[in-house]
């Protein structure tokens, strides 16, 4: 699929699913790793992951289009368009949009942790993205002495 045949399929669904129109930019990102697509706030354009329409194909993919649609339009109406917002909930659920997309084989997160910490005592581990004073904190458990692993 290329860029004006994204563009077009996004003004589509905004009309069919929406009843309002897209007037906004719609075009693939390279660079998305974790995430479908993303909601650009001050240019109002939409962005989205082609791995998603390779992996998944169409139909995931037009979910992906109306989740980020409801951001676009809830946005411009200036009415709750976050994730946690009941707006956002709501309008999503009513035109089909999927909350989460689906992960694409061989792109996981990384994990950040760091540090990895256990109990002299008890032995408890401990995995942190930040150091921790060892003189200062202690086990939760029995209190006992931490060791930086």
């Amino acid at each position: 699929m290329e860029q004006s045949e994204l563009q077009q399929l996004v003004e589509e669904i905004s009309l069919q699913s929406f009843n309002r129109s897209f007037t906004h930019n719609a075009r693939f990102n390279q660079r998305l790793k974790t995430t479908g697509g993303r909601y650009l706030l001050k240019s109002h354009d939409l962005e989205f992951n082609p791995k998603q329409l390779e992996v998944h194909g169409i139909e995931e993919f037009k979910k992906i289009i109306k989740h980020e649609l409801c951001h676009y339009h809830l946005h411009i109406l200036n009415r709750g368009y976050r994730h946690r917002d009941q707006d956002f909930k709501q309008l999503l659920e009513a035109v089909g949009g999927s909350r989460y997309c689906q992960i694409i084989p061989g792109q996981r997160r990384q994990e950040s942790i760091k540090y990895l910490y256990r109990c002299k005592a008890c032995g408890i581990e401990y995995r942190r993205k930040r150091r921790v004073d060892t003189n200062k904190y202690a086990c939760g458990k029995c209190s006992g002495k931490l060791i930086l692993k």
